[in-house]
């Protein structure tokens, strides 16, 4: 797979018309008593699902301030809760960090008043979908491969190895056919996993960045996700319904994160999952904090908080996924290991193709925007 391009950030600001300005907190004052954060589900646990899994409780005993969660299931649905207000932090994706950025609704971080800057992973310091021309916009979280989940009872001992198990129809190793038996992502985003299907089975379209497609890589895109429309069931957004689905409505493969994947595992429901030839598509996670935070000290405590190894490690379990914290693999003040972040695809980071706001400016010409991906997606799920 091609090495993931860092673009320069000056040129992000060109292509997105970001004008960086400075942090508005100089310094950390007496807590608020409460953050509000809008998260992906599974990211800010408090012992609830499993009692052992608690970033939350620990922290507002020793800040005072009581967190506040409100869980989303897409990138868009984040954008419109940051647009709409009253929350303080986001833990938001790259297909939704830029159009933040952009658009105003979060401000610069002032690292120096984050102590544990210095143990984040070098290659998400100054990562560009939270960095621009130097000033960062937010705190790396978490990240991961968007990987393919599947049935073992139904595969048996011919895992699948590409994704045209969830693009083309096709009879399945149980002799069923795939139609009605696999999901896909209710995002715009999803538009990514096929024009990266497409870089794979179809080179001479010259795609080099699922994000960036011209009008003619675009179509091909489109016409390929029609076609996949006939085979899905029901489009997912919500982690917890599509575990159900698997577990009582008969779906045996989709793309998913790798929480599902360990939930349902946990639960003794026969799925694995796998990153396909054609590779994957991703998230690299910043915690993000609202440019009318009602509660900044607070924020940046937690901002904090969320780079303890301890935190990391546990939440890189949990998740599935790999920390910000490379530390959390290895020193142990967590349940995470070594051998746990490998699995999770810690060497893999070249090998993902992280979600990026599509703009109509690339550096090769003229490219599709995210508002037609949009409107566009909409109509595939449609059936237009």
């Amino acid at each position: 797979m091609k090495t993931i391009r860092l673009m320069g950030t000056t040129a992000l600001a060109v292509l997105t018309g970001i004008t960086p300005v400075l942090a508005q907190v100089t310094a950390i004052g007496a807590p608020e008593g409460q953050v509000n954060i809008v998260a992906w589900a599974g990211y800010i646990e408090r012992g609830e699902t499993v009692k052992d899994f608690d970033w939350v409780t620990k922290f507002e005993t020793a800040s005072g301030c009581k967190v506040s969660v409100k869980t989303a299931n897409t990138s868009d649905e984040m954008v419109a809760l940051m647009n709409e207000g009253g929350f303080d932090l986001v833990t938001a994706s790259g297909d939704a960090s830029l159009r933040l950025i952009a658009g105003k609704r979060v401000q610069p971080i002032n690292i120096d008043l984050i102590p544990s800057w210095s143990t984040v992973d070098d290659r998400l310091k100054s990562a560009p979908w939270h960095t621009v021309d130097g000033i960062h916009y937010g705190v790396p979280y978490m990240w991961g491969p968007n990987v393919l989940m599947y049935n073992t009872d139904v595969f048996g001992d011919k895992p699948p190895t590409s994704w045209n198990v969830v693009f083309e129809e096709m009879t399945l190793p149980d002799g069923k056919s795939n139609k009605g038996r696999v999901q896909a992502y209710d995002g715009p985003i999803h538009i990514a996993d096929a024009a990266q299907y497409l870089m794979f089975h179809k080179p001479e379209l010259g795609i080099t960045s699922p994000y960036e497609l011209n009008d003619d890589q675009y179509k091909a895109a489109l016409d390929l996700l029609r076609g996949q429309r006939a085979l899905v069931g029901r489009y997912w957004h919500d982690a917890f319904i599509q575990m159900d689905d698997f577990k009582n409505e008969g779906v045996v493969a989709s793309g998913t994160w790798p929480f599902q994947v360990n939930l349902l595992q946990g639960d003794k429901f026969p799925v694995a999952s796998v990153i396909p030839q054609e590779g994957a598509t991703g998230w690299a996670d910043t915690t993000m904090m609202h440019v009318d935070s009602e509660n900044p000290n607070c924020s940046y405590m937690w901002m904090e908080h969320s780079l303890a190894s301890n935190l990391q490690a546990d939440l890189s379990v949990w998740f599935g996924a790999n920390p910000a914290v490379p530390a959390a693999c290895t020193d142990g003040r967590g349940m995470q290991t070594a051998e746990g972040c490998t699995k999770n695809g810690l060497d893999d980071f070249e090998r993902i193709r992280f979600w990026t706001t599509p703009v109509s400016k690339c550096p090769a010409g003229d490219c599709v925007p995210y508002y037609r991906w949009v409107s566009d997606y909409i109509g595939v799920i449609g059936g237009r």
